[in-house]
């Protein structure tokens, strides 16, 4: 299939890729996760690694060397996060905004003026601002198509301190996303993050994967994710306040900016353990409902069902979105059990273990699929049909990250083959799909697996910080940029 004018790239977070430098200059010590991973209970009890991120690959420092092999790739496009810690470290709440509220009491009108914009500018951090305009600029130089986001994940320490949430919810001061008042911080942060980079920006996306927010956050406490609680209760409001919070920063990004403005999802494709069994097929569309829909409805149509079921409403001032980004990896396979909790009764599935996330790393799945470093199960059917249900919004898309934890090169070169290939068979059954970037270019570390887990083109040593390609990887994803599939 020609693929001329298609955005090729990688895609990098920053947490994830901008710290390693020997001399340990650029830390970003003002980020929730920088407290989340070195916290002592967390180590003790195996929820984090115990590596730290200032000991990683040093992108800050390196990014044009890493521009450079995106580049020998053939690749047109680099997808990126700015840091909301390191431009604004320290708190912007007494920089005070006018917004107001629909009758639902959602928040649906941030008012940005230019003195607003002024008075951040006095609070931020200039050094940082002046380092993402260099690396974007530089890639603009080289001939990239940048794809820019604004929340990866993190938070700044003083919107969200995960420790003080896992030990005192109640009391606790900074609680992210549970808090209404996240989504005029990040108002703020979004529209004066348009207002200083917009020129180097091709395509503006506002969060990436908001439900593992909650979903990992508080209602998965044993998987190491901030702040590590179960509190279904605040996952619900995580969820919503998130959705109100993409609509504003859409609407202040609008007001200094003409560039689309899109989020990215990880949509995961659902198919139940027993196509047979009722039970099974119901919990598996609550579990397309509850974790693909509410922000694929709520983005794209402003419908949504404050209790996450069917009885949507129409709210216009969230519907709110020019593109969809679309991180697929793996699919789920899932099961009835009886609802765990009274405030969310959808949640009546569970992913079952043998398939999907739920794998035995480095072996087979129970349809005997391959499984990576991770355990994650490589399934390329599931490429296709997470396309198809982001497709049916109307919006354009990007495959905003695809690839394998595979640090001997094993599975790699198949799995971008045969995932890109799906990925081109949904475009020909009507998918507008526009772009595909493959996480990662380089390893880099993977949250609280640390430096565990190797999703990277290029390997990197992590005392000199040289890049290492994996051969077979890289002239695989090289060889399709330039030539297509078959």
């Amino acid at each position: 299939m020609d693929s001329k004018g298609f955005a090729w790239g990688v895609v990098q977070s920053a947490f994830q890729f901008e710290m390693g430098d020997p001399l340990r200059r650029h830390l970003d010590t003002r980020t929730d996760w920088w407290y989340w991973v070195r916290d002592a209970y967390n180590i003790k009890n195996e929820l984090v690694s115990g590596h730290l991120p200032e000991d990683g690959i040093n992108n800050y420092g390196l990014y044009e060397i890493d521009h450079h092999l995106a580049k020998n790739l053939g690749l047109n496009a680099y997808q990126l996060t700015i840091e909301w810690s390191r431009i604004f470290p320290c708190p912007t709440y007494h920089i005070e905004v006018e917004f107001e509220r629909d009758g639902y009491g959602l928040i649906k009108r941030v008012k940005i003026t230019k003195d607003t914009l002024e008075k951040l500018d006095e609070v931020a951090n200039h050094e940082e601002v002046e380092h993402y305009r260099k690396v974007l600029g530089n890639l603009k130089k080289m001939g990239f198509q940048t794809f820019v986001t604004l929340n990866h994940q993190t938070q700044p320490i003083w919107l969200h301190n995960p420790i003080e949430v896992r030990e005192n919810f109640k009391k606790a001061r900074a609680k992210g996303w549970v808090d209404e008042r996240a989504i005029l911080e990040f108002a703020k942060f979004s529209a004066y993050a348009a207002w200083k980079f917009d020129d180097l920006v091709d395509y503006w996306a506002t969060f990436d994967e908001p439900m593992v927010t909650a979903e990992l956050g508080y209602l998965a406490p044993y998987v190491g994710w901030p702040p590590g609680i179960l509190n279904p209760a605040a996952a619900k409001k995580v969820i919503i306040n998130q959705l109100v919070g993409h609509a504003r920063a859409y609407d202040v990004i609008k007001k200094f900016s003409e560039k689309p403005v899109g989020i990215i999802l990880n949509i995961i494709p659902a198919y139940p353990r027993d196509p047979n069994d009722p039970k099974d097929v119901k919990a598996t569309e609550n579990y397309d409902l509850f974790h693909n829909r509410i922000f694929l409805e709520g983005v794209n149509e402003g419908k949504i069902d404050f209790e996450f079921g069917e009885n949507y409403i129409k709210i216009h001032h969230l519907a709110r979105n020019d593109w969809v980004g679309n991180n697929y990896y793996t699919r789920e396979v899932i099961k009835y059990i009886e609802p765990r909790y009274k405030e969310l009764p959808i949640i009546n599935f569970v992913g079952t273990e043998g398939y999907g996330y739920s794998a035995e790393p480095n072996s087979v799945s129970k349809d005997n699929n391959p499984t990576s470093d991770f355990g994650w199960e490589s399934f390329p059917q599931g490429m296709y049909d997470s396309i198809m249900i982001g497709a049916s919004y109307k919006k354009p898309m990007f495959i905003t990250e695809n690839g394998v934890a595979d640090s001997r090169d094993v599975l790699r070169p198949k799995y971008i083959q045969e995932h890109v290939a799906k990925m081109f068979e949904a475009i020909e059954a009507g998918a507008d799909v526009r772009g595909y970037f493959h996480w990662a270019l380089t390893d880099n570390y993977e949250w609280a697996m640390g430096f565990k887990i190797r999703f990277g083109l290029y390997e990197v040593d992590p005392i000199s910080k040289q890049r290492i390609p994996r051969p077979k990887s890289v002239e695989t994803y090289k060889k399709i940029v330039k030539e297509g599939v078959e």
